[in-house]
């Protein structure tokens, strides 16, 4: 059996260049990206900031806050935070606006695959 007959064995094969030019899977997509590209950008500049300050600012990062607690350890564990919290807030975008369409479409797809 070659690709070709396997392509043309099934009645009504899933077009999935046609699903993915659909609009509810564009507005997915925007949705996605209206939400991780300006997340990055942020994530970007503040890290970029970090680690601009370290270079180029090296009394201000030694700065002693507290015994030998320095305004650079703050800002450097200040970064893990902020990785964190980016991923649970983006967990929480997904489940609330990402997953429940795609969940519907990927119900749709597999019911007309069923039904193919």
């Amino acid at each position: 059996m070659t690709d070709n007959d396997i392509g043309t064995s099934q009645k009504a094969a899933i077009d999935y260049i046609e699903v993915e030019e659909s609009p509810r899977f564009r507005r997915l997509k925007r949705t996605h990206r209206s939400f991780v590209f300006p997340m990055a950008v942020l994530f970007l500049l503040w890290y970029f900031a970090y680690v601009l300050l370290a270079g180029w600012a090296p009394d201000f990062m030694a700065q002693r806050v507290s015994g030998d607690i320095t305004i650079g350890l703050l800002l450097g564990l200040a970064q893990f935070v902020t990785t964190f919290a980016i991923t649970m807030t983006y967990v929480s975008f997904a489940n609330r606006k990402l997953d429940p369409v795609a969940a519907d479409m990927r119900a749709d797809l597999e019911k007309a695959e069923a039904g193919a």
